[in-house]
């Protein structure tokens, strides 16, 4: 598999220094301990100039004792098999993780939701050296989203390291697969701007009419929250091309403040690696509140639900990134006061190709009308 050399000797190093210092505490007869930061919303600052949630101070200890031993032992044991897979060019799924720890006698994982916390403990601790899941070999089980358009990328042959190009715009009516780990490929684009899509459904009809063609524009489906690679991918794209991003979500308060906000800023939970996932440059094309008005969507909406009404409520009320904006906190008002939410596929009321020739289009001519 592909290898980054720089980046697997900081992670060994890190894995050695944190290894060391318990068996220094052990032979000193000390208790051993590991500092780990507190991954948690209220965990969380945002300052706009840096563009993130950033971690705060708040720090959990563990120190091995008789109530700790069993996850001090599982730290230490996921934290030698991704030493293994990273001097052996291999890696696990967190699922396969978990299995792994099948044969660690008294100390194996119950259940994933186990191993998922502990390796997230490790990764948090690893931030802070900039090593991060993916650099330890922990991958997700779900790919990344579906890219087209306008962008060559170069990647690599597993086995040979012989480089392999792809054209985004010559995919037929298919698109590329963002793979769960980014930082080898290189990327190549004359495209004015990077369009971030929830849905699969109107990814594909985008791709169908080449949107991409006519304005210019790499298609990134999202599908739902994005997944870290596609929140790595976008990222790299904004930094290394200067690109602007632009949202296509939902009019709901599922959209607004764990799609988009999550690609944005990041999420308290984890906090630890917004730094390496978070697009700051992303803006809120629509779905809007006002977009409903504006485009004679009454008829084409439904109600907001009991849950959607508690995520907006928690959203003005707890969320720092929508406290700092104004703008944001009208428009989540706006929604509560209209009491409604409005999908991406209601713009078809008014015909299935409205979407490309009319609604993007409009939006696009104003980017300084975006939500922030």
């Amino acid at each position: 598999m592909t290898r980054d050399d720089a980046d697997d000797e900081r992670t060994l190093e890190l894995i050695e220094k944190t290894a060391r210092s318990v068996l220094d505490a052990a032979r000193a007869g000390e208790l051993p301990t590991l500092h780990v930061p507190s991954r948690s919303l209220k965990n969380v600052r945002y300052d706009s100039s840096v563009g993130w949630f950033e971690l705060g101070d708040q720090e959990k200890t563990r120190t091995l004792n008789a109530a700790t031993v069993k996850t001090f032992a599982q730290t230490l044991r996921l934290m030698a098999l991704s030493k293994q897979m990273v001097e052996g060019g291999e890696f696990a799924t967190k699922r396969e993780a978990y299995y792994v720890s099948k044969n660690w006698g008294p100390c194996r994982f119950d259940e994933q939701a186990e191993s998922d916390a502990v390796m997230d403990d490790i990764e948090a601790l690893a931030s802070k050296h900039g090593v991060f899941r993916e650099q330890l070999r922990f991958y997700p089980e779900e790919h990344g989203g579906s890219v087209v358009g306008p962008l060559r990328v170069r990647d690599r042959d597993p086995e040979t390291g012989a480089i392999i190009e792809i054209d985004c715009a010559k995919l037929g009516s298919g698109a590329f697969t963002v793979p769960h780990q980014v930082e080898h490929l290189e990327l190549d684009t004359d495209a004015e701007l990077v369009l971030a899509i929830e849905t699969g459904g109107m990814f594909q009809r985008l791709n169908a009419h080449r949107f991409w063609r006519r304005h210019n524009a790499i298609l990134v489906e999202m599908a739902g929250v994005p997944t870290r690679a596609t929140r790595r991918f976008v990222r790299r794209l904004a930094d290394e091309k200067s690109l602007p991003v632009y949202c296509f979500v939902d009019c709901d308060p599922y959209g607004i403040a764990n799609i988009y906000r999550t690609l944005k800023v990041g999420s308290g939970n984890a906090a630890h690696v917004n730094q390496f996932l978070a697009v700051p440059q992303a803006r809120f094309l629509g779905v809007t509140p006002d977009d409903i008005v504006e485009f004679g969507l009454e008829d084409a909406t439904h109600p907001l639900d009991a849950t959607d009404i508690k995520r907006a409520e928690d959203a003005l009320a707890h969320d720092p990134f929508f406290a700092f904006h104004p703008r944001w906190v009208a428009a989540l008002q706006q929604m509560l006061e209209m009491g409604v939410r409005a999908e991406q596929q209601a713009l078809a009321k008014w015909g299935l190709a409205f979407v490309v020739d009319e609604y993007l289009p409009r939006k696009l001519a104003d980017p300084q009308k975006f939500l922030p």
